[in-house]
């Protein structure tokens, strides 16, 4: 009997992945826990090894293809095994290909899981924007009575001209806060008007090639799906949240002499001392006493969250960056926080985050100094409250009890979502950051 080989659930709230390459093809030996395919989930790149060894018999999902975990992607078995026909017309009826890094991306609204629609893909999005269609108005046929590309162009192929009403972007909307799931990114030219305007029946659903001009010498980089997915999400924040931003700054060196007393006995014990952890540790205090801050704007009112979870913001280089959370981060002490910030950013640099690793975050932190910026202005993390921006730390001169004296400080930004908080909570709330790290014991 052949063997399934199915899209994993990579983490306990992933229900979905993206299959972004096979590692083999049809007819190779493949023996069990060989790395056979490299799958994408919430932004984590992650090979999955084979449940068995065999031939690789049928490749049912091709590559760029978006399915919900359980999903038979192909079959292991001998040779002269049958695969059962039944399966691969289930696979060909409920898959769908994502967005290519060919074609020109838009804002798709609501993308995401929908309580009433239950998951609505990047590209259904984009169609019912491209179309102005009322989803609520299409019976899914995909599985579990999902909407799929052909039941909108079904749709769109019988719709009157005259039925067609201009939908809400996504930006006027609250944000559904899916932070790593591939939306698109550049504007359709309607929404450049403020009068919506009939779609024609048999109008082509291919965007036109990129105006770009390339002069001699230039290079056009085409985009991946992680510079896609970072592009949509801050456009996707700046159209959601009224952002302001307020700076204070921190004398560090009560932090300094007790990260020069700590560094070498954290170190015989295997770990790498750094600042990181006390703006963490400072951070999820103020969260604790701040709780508004650790919250999500909702139409029905703003939820305020229980867990702590942090995010921090980790770059890959050239790659962009991703962020991994600290789980319930006010319940570790500053060892317990290094220990976790260490393998979280160590994983991430190695790509080798679990897509758990990078979901459920309630605030975030980016240490944009590391390059030597003292301060900045970053964009919130969607669909929380705000985010600490940390700048370089410096030696200036001070003037400290009236007396001139040198101290390593830190410009701190606190961006957050003038729904959602006021300035004096949010000039509060980051004042505590500042006094947790000037009076570090």
């Amino acid at each position: 009997m052949p063997e399934k080989i199915i899209m994993p659930q990579l983490g306990e709230s992933v229900v979905e992945g993206t299959l972004v390459k096979w590692l083999v093809k049809e007819g190779d030996k493949i023996e069990e826990f060989d790395s056979i395919m490299e799958v994408e989930s919430a932004k984590v790149n992650t090979e999955i090894p084979s449940p068995a060894s065999g031939i690789l018999l049928k490749i049912l999902v091709e590559e760029g293809t978006t399915v919900d975990a359980g999903t038979i992607l192909g079959w292991i078995g001998d040779p002269d095994e049958k695969i059962p026909e039944d399966a691969i017309k289930e696979v060909a009826e409920t898959t769908q290909p994502i967005q290519s890094a060919e074609e020109n991306p838009v804002i798709s609204p609501e993308v995401g899981r929908s309580r009433d629609l239950g998951f609505i893909s990047p590209v259904v999005a984009k169609l019912a924007s491209e179309y102005n269609v009322d989803l609520n108005q299409i019976n899914g046929t995909g599985n579990n009575g999902r909407i799929t590309k052909k039941d909108i162009l079904r749709y769109v192929e019988h719709k009157d001209d005259s039925d067609a009403e201009f939908e809400i972007p996504a930006w006027e909307t609250p944000g559904e806060g899916d932070l790593f799931r591939p939306t698109e990114l550049q504007f359709p030219d309607r929404f450049k008007s403020t009068q919506p305007s009939s779609v024609p029946k048999q109008a082509p659903i291919s965007q036109p090639k990129s105006d770009v001009k390339e002069s001699m010498g230039d290079q056009l980089v085409p985009l991946s799906n992680m510079r896609k997915a970072i592009a949509a999400h801050m456009v996707k924040s700046k159209h959601t949240s009224p952002h302001v931003t307020t700076i204070m700054e921190a004398d560090m060196k009560q932090v300094s002499d007790h990260l020069a007393r700590n560094k070498e006995p954290f170190s015989k014990q295997g770990l790498r001392l750094t600042y990181s952890s006390y703006f963490v540790a400072a951070t999820a205090n103020a969260l604790r006493e701040f709780p508004m801050v650790n919250s999500t704007w909702t139409d029905n009112g703003i939820l305020r969250k229980k867990a702590i979870n942090i995010g921090l913001a980790t770059a890959l280089q050239d790659e962009g960056l991703i962020v991994p959370v600290i789980k319930q981060a006010d319940e570790y002490s500053l060892s317990g926080l290094v220990r976790v910030v260490g393998d979280l950013v160590n994983r991430a640099r190695n790509h080798q985050l679990k897509p758990d690793d990078v979901l459920e975050g309630t605030f975030s932190i980016t240490n944009h100094g590391t390059a030597g910026s003292l301060f900045a202005t970053p964009v919130i993390n969607q669909p929380q409250a705000g985010i600490l921006g940390i700048g370089a730390i410096k030696k200036r001169v001070v003037v400290i009890n009236d007396a001139i004296a040198i101290r390593p400080m830190v410009y701190l930004s606190f961006t957050f979502d003038h729904r959602i908080l006021d300035g004096s909570t949010a000039d509060y709330f980051l004042a505590k950051i500042v006094s947790m790290l000037e009076n570090w014991q």
